[in-house]
């Protein structure tokens, strides 16, 4: 997922992450040569302010392969079941401060002075990155199995719409989705900052030294990473790890997308990064319109219909019964959105190519595709048993005050 500036989304390779991009460059923090490379190529530079800066955002949606996650990665060889010898972990740079953090849950601060003499794992997420909820079962698996052996795992929510800046909101986040090792909470972005880091998720391994020895960005490389782990952790003399490796069962929005069937990727509501908007008299921006649906939609295009504000990083639902339609491809269909009022509640109605869902519904509705908005989160509304095809979903708000930020797939 994305901060201010430009932001990168895989959508149909193995390692779905999102990137920052600005105009200023600066200096990379991590040394290795591929990521030098990414860092200057791609013109980066972590956000100045994202409470401030947040609605002048534009995005790069751009797929990061694994052959290109692994040019990230040449330094490690070793086949999944394997493990290296530490000569093969290069020392990538100290372990940045934390103390920018402008709080902290499941724990008192922590510094990078005081975590000495541990392996330690730094997550960056935030709670609405569906590709952060992929891998959510394996950071948990992992602070479970090894945390009485000698390592630390961190969370450092660095949030990307402005509710997740709430902390109620990343609270019940954590609770929810059964996060029980430290969070750093992010919001001005100096942690970011600190690890001169692009990604949601991002993944960063640092030995009891203090020394970050290994990175990932994005999904996947789950069998290297924690070979990673479990090689820090032998390294600084913890006698009892094995080199058996977790197994998760992922279930919901935390199951592995289908990578196979993936022709539709992320997209933003907001006038700002959104694409293939399809209304006819397409985009009112900044006031309220009565915008209408094209009698067909073709595949990763969407439309309005009813009484709504195209805001620059969100849609709101003006008058009751408004619609939105998309046209997709893929298992899953996730909207973020949340009521605008805190307490209030929007009920909506789900179609899919006209008819109720039944079985394909997702998590949060029924079959006949009733559901209620609740809360500022991703909402999964459709997971399809069957063979994918091009398929239209149409979502009914039966009560006004909803905003929606984005569609993301599966």
């Amino acid at each position: 997922m994305t901060g201010p500036g430009r932001r990168v989304a895989a959508v149909t390779g193995g390692s779905g992450a999102h990137a920052v991009n600005e105009q200023t460059r600066v200096t990379p923090r991590v040394v290795t040569g591929a990521t030098r490379r990414l860092v200057r190529d791609r013109n980066v530079v972590p956000p100045i302010s994202l409470a401030q800066d947040w609605p002048r955002r534009k995005t790069l949606r751009r797929r990061l392969s694994r052959r290109e996650d692994n040019d990230m990665k040449k330094h490690w060889f070793t086949p999944a079941g394997l493990h290296a010898a530490s000569s093969e972990l290069p020392v990538e740079g100290e372990l940045p401060s934390l103390g920018g953090a402008t709080g902290w849950l499941n724990s008192p601060p922590l510094t990078a002075t005081g975590l000495r003499g541990n392996v330690v794992l730094v997550n960056f997420w935030t709670y609405t990155c569906i590709n952060w909820l992929r891998q959510l079962p394996y950071v948990r698996a992992w602070a479970g199995k090894y945390s009485s052996q000698g390592l630390v795992v961190i969370g450092v929510h660095t949030p990307e719409f402005p509710f997740e800046h709430d902390l109620d909101n990343v609270r019940r986040a954590v609770r929810d989705m059964r996060v029980d090792y430290p969070v750093a909470i992010d919001n001005d972005y100096a942690v970011w900052r600190a690890f001169d880091n692009y990604y949601w998720p991002a993944l960063y391994f640092a030995d009891a030294e203090g020394r970050i020895r290994h990175h990932n960005f994005g999904e996947g490389e789950y069998q290297q990473s924690e070979m990673v782990i479990q090689q820090l952790l032998a390294e600084a003399g913890s006698a009892g790890t094995s080199h058996d490796l977790v197994s998760v069962d992922a279930r919901g929005t935390e199951a592995p997308a289908d990578w196979a069937s993936l022709r539709s990727a992320e997209n933003y509501t907001g006038y700002d990064r959104t694409e293939n908007f399809a209304s006819p008299g397409g985009v009112r921006p900044g006031k309220p319109h009565v915008y209408s649906a094209p009698a067909e939609l073709i595949r990763n295009h969407w439309a309005l219909s009813g009484d709504w504000t195209m805001e620059e990083g969100a849609i709101r639902l003006n008058t009751a019964n408004g619609q939105i339609a998309y046209r997709f491809h893929a298992r899953d269909l996730n909207l973020v959105m949340g009521p605008a009022a805190q307490g209030a509640s929007v009920r909506f109605q789900v179609l899919l190519d006209g008819q109720p869902p039944g079985a394909a519904h997702g998590a949060d509705m029924d079959g006949q595709g009733q559901g209620t908005v609740t809360e500022q989160r991703l909402y999964q509304l459709i997971r399809q048993p069957e063979r994918i095809t091009d398929r239209t979903f149409e979502i009914t708000l039966l009560d006004p005050g909803v905003e929606a930020y984005s569609f993301t797939f599966g």
